[in-house]
Formats: C-alpha cells, sequence, structure tokens
C-alpha cells in the first residue's frame, strides 16, 4: 500500500485533470460598453407568473393511483364537461399534474405569445409526448396575465422494459415554444409623476455611476443627469410627451460609457477553472511548495509450531503474523518569488513549479489571507 501525503501550499488554481485552464478577462484601458448594457430602467421589469394543470396523451408514463391531487384534479375537469366520476374511481397512468411557469417582459400587449415551461408535480415517470390542457397563468397578485396550452417538447427520452431503463437529461419538464398567449397588457411607469426617470445600474458603482451622468449631459444636456448614489442615476427631463420620451431613451441607449470594474477571481473547484476580471495584482509573495511521501508496505508471515514437541494439550496452533515497514521521502521544497505581478503571471509561475491544480487554489487562497491578493475571491 502506498500513501500521498501532501501539505497544501497556500494558495493556487483550478483545473480539468493535470491542465491548468486560467481565463484572464481584464478589460483594457479605454474599454466601454453600451449604456443599456449597464443600466435598466426603474419601473421597467419582467413579471413571473405561475400556472397548475393537466398534462394529457402520455404512453403510460403519468401519475400513478398514489398521486391523489391527479385523481381529483381529473375529477374536477370532467365535472366541467358534464362527467360526473369520483376521484376514486379514475385510475390511469396517461395524465400529469403540472406546475407551468412563464416570464413577461416589461413591455407586453394583449396577443403576444411566449415560452412557457412545464414540469411535473406528480410522480409521472416522462412528459415525453404530453399535451398541456389550457391553463391560467397568474402572477404574484393572483390576476391572471396569460393561458397557455400546447405540446410539449422534451429534450430527452425515457424507455423501461423488464426492470431495465436507458434515460437521457430529464423528461419530467420541458417547454411549449409560443405556447402562452399575453391576455393583458403591461406598459411600464418609465416617466415618474415629478417628470423625471432612473437609470438603475446593474453593477452599482460610484465611479461608473458618475460617468453615465457625464455621458448622457455631453449627448443631451437638457435630459440634466445627475447621481443619487451609487446605483441611480437620475434624469430630469421635465413634462414632455410620450414620443419624446421614446428619442429620449433611443438617443442615450447606445452611448459608449467606459465602467469601473471590480478586481475579482472566481475559482470553480469542481472544474478546475479560474477566471479574473478587472486589473488584479499580487502584491510582492514568496510561496513555498513541497511534497512528503510516506510509503507503508506490510508482509505476512506465517508461524508453524510443532504441535508434537509441546504436546497436543498445549493450545499450540498456527497463526499469521504481519510485519510493516514504513518508509519516506521529503521532496525537494520549491519556490516562487514574485514582486508585484498580475494574476496571469503568477498562475504562468505556478506552473513553471508544477503546481497541480489542487495546489493552486490552496495557493490563491492563501494569498488571499496573506494580504496580497487585491480582488475578490469567489469559491463555486
Amino acid at each position: 500500500m502506498r500513501v500521498s501525503k501532501r501539505p497544501r501550499a497556500q494558495s493556487v488554481i483550478a483545473l480539468i485533470g493535470a491542465t491548468v485552464l486560467c481565463f484572464a478577462c481584464v478589460m483594457p484601458a479605454g474599454a466601454a460598453a453600451r449604456l443599456r448594457d449597464l443600466v435598466r430602467v426603474a419601473g421597467s421589469r419582467p413579471t413571473m407568473v405561475l400556472g397548475y394543470g393537466v398534462v394529457v396523451g402520455l404512453a403510460g408514463t403519468g401519475d400513478s393511483s398514489r398521486s391523489l391531487a391527479t385523481d381529483q384534479t381529473m375529477s374536477n375537469l370532467l365535472r366541467e364537461f358534464g362527467v360526473q366520476v369520483s376521484p376514486d374511481a379514475i385510475s390511469s397512468r396517461n395524465v400529469a399534474v403540472v406546475l407551468v411557469t412563464a416570464t413577461l417582459p416589461a413591455l407586453v400587449r394583449t396577443g403576444d405569445r411566449l415560452d412557457v415551461n412545464v414540469s411535473s408535480a406528480g410522480d409521472a415517470t416522462s412528459l415525453s409526448g404530453g399535451t398541456l390542457l389550457l391553463t391560467q397563468l397568474i402572477g404574484v397578485d393572483r390576476n391572471p396575465y396569460a393561458v397557455a396550452q400546447g405540446p410539449l417538447s422534451v429534450g430527452g427520452f425515457r424507455y423501461e422494459q423488464a426492470g431495465s431503463i436507458t434515460e437521457k437529461n430529464h423528461v419530467t419538464s420541458g417547454m411549449i415554444p409560443e405556447g402562452a398567449v399575453v391576455e393583458r397588457t403591461i406598459v411600464p411607469a418609465v416617466l415618474q409623476p415629478d417628470g423625471t426617470i432612473e437609470l438603475i445600474l446593474k453593477e452599482p458603482d460610484y465611479t461608473t455611476a458618475e460617468r453615465v451622468a457625464e455621458a448622457i449631459d455631453r449627448a443631451d444636456p437638457a435630459a440634466a443627469a445627475t447621481t443619487i448614489d451609487a446605483g441611480r442615476v437620475r434624469l430630469h427631463t421635465g413634462k414632455i410627451s410620450e414620443s419624446d420620451l421614446v428619442r429620449l431613451m433611443a438617443s442615450i441607449d447606445d452611448l459608449s460609457v467606459e465602467p469601473s470594474v471590480d478586481a475579482r477571481v472566481v475559482v470553480n473547484e469542481r472544474t478546475g477553472t479560474i477566471v479574473s476580471g478587472g486589473d488584479v495584482w499580487v502584491s510582492p509573495i514568496s510561496v513555498a511548495q513541497g511534497d512528503i511521501e510516506v510509503a507503508i508496505t506490510q508482509r505476512n508471515y506465517v508461524s508453524q509450531p510443532d504441535g508434537a514437541y509441546f504436546g497436543p494439550s498445549a493450545g499450540i496452533s498456527t497463526v499469521v503474523v504481519p510485519e510493516a515497514q514504513i518508509s519516506t521521502q521529503e521532496s525537494k521544497v520549491r519556490t516562487l518569488s514574485m514582486q508585484g505581478a498580475t494574476i496571469d503571471q503568477l498562475i504562468q509561475g505556478l506552473r513553471s513549479i508544477h503546481a497541480s491544480s489542487r495546489d493552486v487554489i490552496a495557493i490563491l487562497q492563501g494569498i488571499k489571507r496573506a494580504g496580497a491578493l487585491h480582488a475578490e475571491l469567489i469559491i463555486q
């Protein structure tokens, strides 16, 4: 038996297998983004809706008789068509109760179509081949916003025969492209009663907010943009018409603004991936990393005493005697010293001393704890 004991050096990377994979996504100086990609307009937000429905037409893969909700739902549904059937008399594996979800954009009008997601709420084994019956989708205010119906598209399969099962992807959920029809118009209240418009930064930052206000003032001084805090910029438009509001928003949507990017390093321990964003710098550091290998070898010796010599009444028997030998070997300690560097240069330096992926992740954590990594370290 061979046991290797490796003390983790205090910081390093993520990888796949023995290959270190590092993406350094650093925004160069002067790089700009469109204003529409940095902000959203206050009062303009999507609406999530939910519905409870029934999927029919399944090939024996629906809910079992143990699902009381399915039996009760089918009884209520048949009663709407004048058919009186007790829930106890319903036994079919061709139907399944489901939950239907969808997200309405900020601006929708009656008659618009939406994609809907359908997920099993019972013990159905597959929704493949099923059709969703008319389902009302309601919002958090309990008011209906859309109705959904149609055949499901399930990106997978499941086949079972004589106890053997073959399955690909999740077959208990699917979607209906453009399966919902909007029944209520939603128009966002972008213009406030006092004639102002608020832009909300998706990533709050004081520097970015100030740059957004300056860019709008240069493009349209009449908008009178002012920063409220790190996440809000207010436009003072006065009393303008809806058409003027559209022209104003169209004129600032594509403005170029250079955002202030936070320094972050994201490490995914499962996939061994490191992604760094912004200008990530490391202060002067020294990293020492070494390995200790411990080898344990065990042999079994058989002791066979002479029973005739001791006599039959002596209680002498054959025994197995284990004997272990332990040896240790310590490899040469590998060191790395850097007088200030970027995260990319750090990773390259760690690769030069043949640091493993687990070591790289541990080293990065150690450098952060030592205060030498000037970025937010996010471990996923």
